[in-house]
C-alpha cells in the first residue's frame, strides 16, 4: 500500500512557516528598515556640518559651529564660551527645533 496524504503534508509544512515569515516581513518594515534610514540621514548630517551652522548636541547644549575638525567640532555658547565636541555628540540641526515647534 503507498502512503496516502503525502502531499498534504508538505504543504502544511510551507503553512506553518508562512508566520514566521510574516512576521519576519513584518519586523523588517516597521523596525530595521526605519532605523537604517535614521542612521543613513544622521551620517548624512555630520557629514554636511558648517560653521555657522546652529546645533543642539545630545546632552542638550546649543551652540553655533565656530571650527570642525576631522571628528570634534568646536561651538561657541553665551557669553563667547567655546566648547569642543565629538561630530557623534551632535543630535540634531537648530533649525529642525524651530519647525518642529511650528508645525505643532
Amino acid at each position: 500500500m503507498a502512503p496516502q496524504g503525502q502531499g498534504s503534508s508538505s504543504q502544511n509544512g510551507w503553512y506553518s512557516f508562512l508566520p514566521l515569515l510574516l512576521i519576519i516581513v513584518v519586523f523588517y518594515f516597521f523596525f530595521i528598515r526605519p532605523q537604517m534610514k535614521r542612521s543613513k540621514d544622521q551620517k548624512k548630517f555630520k557629514e554636511t556640518l558648517q560653521k555657522g551652522q546652529k546645533i543642539i548636541t545630545i546632552g542638550g547644549i546649543h551652540g553655533k559651529i565656530v571650527e570642525i575638525q576631522d571628528t570634534t567640532v568646536t561651538i561657541e555658547v553665551e557669553n563667547g564660551i567655546h566648547l569642543r565636541v565629538e561630530k557623534s555628540a551632535i543630535a540634531m540641526d537648530h533649525t529642525q527645533t524651530i519647525d518642529a515647534s511650528k508645525n505643532q
